[in-house]
């Protein structure tokens, strides 16, 4: 996005502590926000302060006020001596290596899961989304469950996107763009070999406006497996998907809400699936027909009404 990073030294509540880190001569910060929640970036090096941008999450926006709502730290050798780098939330230290590269990508991740829990404006769930002629399809499920890989495939056959990680849900049960570039392990789910493409690398585009839930999909990967789904009742949707949405014990109330809503209208299916190129189209078919499902139903009650 074309907004620059405010320099601008991040405090907390005065009631948080983070008192040992104090100490630290910290020369360069940052504030901004993304979905509500404010962050702050501080870190004892100048010069990582650029870097720092492409850890941010998606939709972010910068902020004139110092005051935060969770506070990252990144300490790195001042000497290049070789000493560990450091990245802190809050008080608590996440991770300690020697490669900073790795302690950018622990901060990005650590960033993203901060906006996802303390968010109150929006109820993320842990899913792949993609878009197709004006709806969407969202793919709960964990990491390591093939997400990225049939949000990678769904791209490929034409659809837009929207997230690999998670669906962003506004209280309309609408999902947003959470459009970060796609983490796609390398073989047999090597960490080392991550490719981080962008949809446009792909061959494909970024969604750019919230979309209505058309399908979900609960597909669990297996070797061989046929596309066999099931059904879901829209109760039966909800707590499926509740199982992966990130403020479920926080605020219960809200993310049912928003969950119910999203599904309300949706066609929800489960099953086990095998290679996500051959699914792909299969999915974005199924979504065509169920629009006409629709459509035609809203024609036949048009019409009884008349």
């Amino acid at each position: 996005m074309s907004e620059s990073l405010p320099s601008l030294m991040p405090r907390l509540d005065p009631k948080a502590s983070t008192s040992r880190l104090e100490r630290v001569a910290w020369r360069a910060g940052t504030c901004v926000e993304a979905h509500g929640v404010r962050l702050g970036l501080r870190t004892n090096a100048p010069s990582v302060l650029g870097e720092l941008r492409r850890c941010l999450p998606p939709g972010w926006r910068p902020r004139r006020s110092a005051r935060v709502d969770e506070l990252f730290s990144i300490w790195v050798d001042p000497d290049s001596g070789g000493r560990p780098s450091r990245v802190y939330v809050g008080a608590r230290r996440r991770v300690r290596t020697r490669d900073l590269g790795h302690a950018l990508a622990v901060l990005e991740s650590e960033l993203r899961q901060s906006v996802a829990a303390r968010s109150t404006s929006r109820t993320f769930v842990h899913a792949g989304v993609v878009g197709w002629r004006g709806r969407a399809i969202v793919i709960p499920g964990r990491s390591r469950s093939g997400k990225t890989t049939l949000v990678a495939a769904l791209i490929a056959a034409g659809a837009s996107y929207l997230s690999d990680e998670f669906a962003v849900l506004d209280a309309r049960g609408r999902v947003h763009p959470f459009a970060k570039p796609l983490s796609i392990r390398g073989a047999f789910g090597c960490d080392v070999h991550v490719r981080r493409p962008s949809a446009e690398e792909l061959g494909g585009q970024s969604a750019s406006a919230p979309l209505p839930v058309g399908l979900v999909v609960l597909a669990a990967h297996r070797p061989g497996a046929r596309w066999e789904p099931s059904r879901l009742t829209p109760g039966q949707a909800v707590i499926e998907m509740l199982a992966h949405t990130v403020p479920a014990r926080l605020r219960p109330a809200e993310s049912l809400e928003a969950l119910g809503r999203a599904v309300a209208r949706a066609v929800v299916v489960k099953g086990e699936r095998d290679e996500a190129a051959e699914l792909a189209p299969r999915l974005l078919r199924m979504l065509e027909e169920a629009g006409a499902q629709s459509r035609s139903a809203v024609a036949g009650a048009t019409r009884a009404a008349r």
